[in-house]
C-alpha cells in the first residue's frame, strides 16, 4: 500500500532501525517511544486490522511479538514490558496497518496503565448477560 508508513519501512523507503526480520514480519524501535526500546512489529503483508487477519497469520504474529518481546526485555535487563495493540481508529490506531507494540517497562518509568471507564465498570452485567456462553 503506498501510503501506508509500514508498508514503506518494509520496502526499505522509509528508514528504521530494523531489529528483527524474517520473510513475513519486521519488528523496529518506535520513533515515538514510550519507554526505552518501546518498539512494534508487523506483518509485511499489509493489513488495516487485527480481525481481519486469518487465525493463522494472527498466531504466527503473535509468535513474533513473543520471541521480540522475551528478547527485548531480556537485553534491556527487565521482564516486564506492555503489550498493545489497537484495532481501528477508536481504540487509537493511528496508523491503518496491524501493529503489536512491545513496551518495556522499568521502575519509575513514569507510564501510567489503563484508566478505568466508569461506566464500563457500571455496565459489567449487561456485558455479560450479552456475551455469555456465546464466545466459542
Amino acid at each position: 500500500m503506498t501510503d501506508c508508513i509500514f508498508c514503506k519501512i518494509i520496502d526499505g523507503t522509509l528508514p528504521a532501525k530494523k531489529i528483527y526480520e524474517d520473510e513475513d514480519y519486521l519488528a523496529f524501535l518506535n520513533i515515538a517511544p514510550n519507554t526505552r526500546g518501546h518498539s512494534l512489529v508487523v506483518p509485511k503483508k499489509h493489513t488495516d486490522l487485527f480481525v481481519k487477519l486469518s487465525e493463522e497469520e494472527a498466531a504466527m504474529l503473535n509468535k513474533v511479538v513473543h520471541k521480540v518481546a522475551k528478547q527485548l526485555a531480556s537485553i534491556l535487563g527487565t521482564e516486564d514490558f506492555n503489550l498493545g495493540l489497537n484495532n481501528g481508529s477508536i481504540s487509537g490506531q493511528s496508523i491503518p496497518h496491524v501493529h503489536w507494540h512491545i513496551i518495556p517497562r522499568y521502575a519509575q518509568d513514569g507510564l501510567v496503565h489503563w484508566e478505568k471507564s466508569p461506566q464500563a465498570e457500571e455496565s459489567i452485567d449487561e456485558v455479560f448477560l450479552c456475551l455469555q456462553d456465546k464466545i466459542k
